[in-house]
């Protein structure tokens, strides 16, 4: 059985990252010293379900997890240093820190070092997740022990369900939006001030007008898109806002 290290401070290890194309060693101290810090672990970078699902929604909730007492958001991977700086490059994930475990060390110490030679990989960290307050394991959530690659508990809502179970996570968000648009900059902002993540669809890019007819109804930029409805423009979305502050007041 997977060991679950909840009470128990983390590895006392030195990460070997690349910032700005230079070496920086970052402690386990100068993660989780006197802070509380969400740390989700992964097989490996670039791998489908990692890339596609388990990092893009930690990077999402981020600020929802801000707004509710935790300070940073890692993301733990045996991978070295410069496969995981590319690979934060290609996710966009701003809101979460890369920590690359090269030799497994981190990993190791939390008994969670596992045998992937029957995928190539060698040594790897089962996936799991887990809420570090100064130091010591509050609480884990370990994937459980089937074949394959299994994601059902270490996923960013069954963490923020633990952090504050009385909030409702925020719905996903698109804005479809033109380069050089004043609107759609305005409507970008709008979001941002309210602290909305959202994700960007740029015309011109594979993406044509038509394609934003096809999906908004509509020909002009931004649209913007929360939780699968069409908000519209930069000005409906202003009026959606100001409808939110009505409701919340």
């Amino acid at each position: 059985m997977l060991p679950n290290s909840e009470g128990k401070r983390v590895p006392q290890v030195t990460f070997r990252t690349r910032q700005d194309g230079q070496w920086k060693d970052v402690t386990t101290d100068q993660v989780f010293k006197g802070r509380t810090v969400v740390v989700f672990s992964l097989p490996g970078a670039y791998t489908p379900t990692c890339s596609s699902s388990h990092l893009p929604r930690y990077n999402e909730l981020a600020p929802t997890f801000r707004k509710h007492g935790v300070d940073e958001i890692v993301v733990i991977s045996v991978n070295d240093a410069f496969v995981m700086s590319e690979w934060q490059k290609d996710q966009d994930a701003p809101n979460v820190t890369f920590l690359p475990d090269g030799n497994g060390e981190f990993t190791a110490g939390m008994g969670l070092l596992v045998d992937k030679s029957d995928l190539g990989f060698g040594k790897r960290s089962w996936r799991y997740s887990m809420l570090v307050k100064d130091g010591v394991v509050a609480k884990m959530f370990i994937e459980p022990e089937k074949e394959g690659d299994p994601f059902e508990v270490s996923d960013a809502d069954t963490m923020l369900a633990y952090v504050a179970p009385r909030v409702k996570a925020p719905e996903p968000v698109t804005v479809f939006a033109k380069d050089g648009c004043p609107h759609c900059a305005r409507a970008k902002a709008l979001l941002e001030k309210n602290g909305v993540v959202y994700e960007q669809v740029t015309l011109g890019k594979g993406i044509t007008s038509s394609t934003l007819r096809a999906v908004s109804g509509k020909g002009t930029t931004p649209q913007v898109f929360i939780g699968g409805k069409l908000i519209g423009g930069a000005d409906e979305l202003e009026a959606y806002f100001s409808g939110q502050q009505k409701k919340a007041a």
